[in-house]
């Protein structure tokens, strides 16, 4: 069956937008990316459900691409279909977070803590948006990375000793054949930048805890960390993050300047100027100029410091 039959397949099971040969860097933060496939917007649950199975039944590779932050697609695209979640943005509390909290929380005292809901498409600034309104505390240290709740989770998104395994309760996935499974904390693996959610499914949501305090207090804290990111990272340009992990008990960007490599370019990727370990797109980048640069930065550090980066960034799709 080809990709076009599956829109036929879905007729009447789907609710959504459904695209094909549809552009990945107009869903990238880098703006760099060749065409999916199929590109997909389920509106529900049930529609997820509906490609999933298609998808599965017809041996057609699937990838959710978040809000494409941290994620670098080659220049040929992506075989298969694209996932979007964005319309899964349902943030509510739960109402008895005693049958949902690890034992921990329940034993430092039901009242100073809250539990959420959050749908994998959440934006994962409107999520910090809520806790500020709402006096939950946590997570206040991701203020200002870009992506979705999903993405942080597939990527243990983190940011100055916060990592966003230190809020989750569970996380519930849709697999292949559109059974939803709710993976406990400590079932998921998570490790520094990653997670072992399995391949063979879709994040949908996951419930989280956090601790009750005072507004004003919540929102101090963001704007201090939002402020300090303004300085020391670069805004306005497109990026996709940090580029590199950082080795044990050293930074990337620390390293990536001391051997000397702000500034350079391979076509319009650079290195920025503000923050080593962060690439931008200058205009018209593509993947093979990204990754070029990279692999310059990778051998100059090496020679530097002897240290072998790690990437960080997701590089997906097929060569052209």
């Amino acid at each position: 069956m080809s990709v076009r039959e599956i829109k036929e397949r879905l007729e009447g099971l789907f609710k959504g937008e459904i695209m094909f040969d549809e552009p990945l860097s107009a869903y990238t933060s880098l703006k760099i990316g060749g065409p999916a496939d199929i590109m997909v917007i389920p509106r529900d649950p049930l529609s997820l459900k509906n490609v999933l199975i298609a998808a599965d039944r017809e041996k057609i590779p699937v990838f959710a691409i978040g809000a494409g932050t941290n994620l670098l697609v080659k220049d040929g695209g992506v075989n298969g279909i694209a996932i979007s979640l964005k319309e899964f943005r349902d943030i509510e509390f739960i109402k008895n977070i005693s049958k949902v909290l690890p034992e921990a929380y329940v034993t430092s005292g039901l009242n100073a803590c809250a539990g959420l809901f959050v749908g994998a498409g959440v934006p994962l600034g409107s999520l910090i948006n809520f806790t500020e309104k709402n006096g939950l505390s946590g997570i206040e240290a991701l203020a200002g990375i870009p992506g979705t709740f999903g993405g942080a989770i597939c990527m243990n998104a983190g940011s100055y000793g916060t990592e966003i395994k230190d809020v989750i309760v569970s996380v519930s996935v849709m697999k292949m054949d559109g059974t939803i499974v709710e993976l406990e904390q400590k079932e998921i693996g998570f490790s520094y930048r990653n997670s072992n959610i399995p391949e063979d499914s879709v994040i949908l949501s996951a419930k989280i805890v956090l601790k009750k305090d005072n507004p004003e207090n919540v929102s101090g804290r963001v704007r201090e960390f939002l402020r300090k990111k303004r300085l020391t990272q670069p805004s306005g340009e497109h990026s996709a993050g940090c580029v590199f992990k950082n080795p044990e008990g050293d930074s990337a960007g620390r390293l990536i300047d001391a051997a000397g490599c702000k500034g350079m370019n391979v076509g319009d990727a650079e290195v920025s100027t503000v923050h080593a370990n962060y690439f931008v797109n200058k205009g018209k980048a593509l993947c093979k100029d990204f990754i070029g640069l990279m692999e310059a930065v990778k051998v100059k550090v090496k020679e530097f410091s002897g240290v072998t980066l790690e990437p960080e960034i997701k590089i997906i799709g097929r060569d052209e």
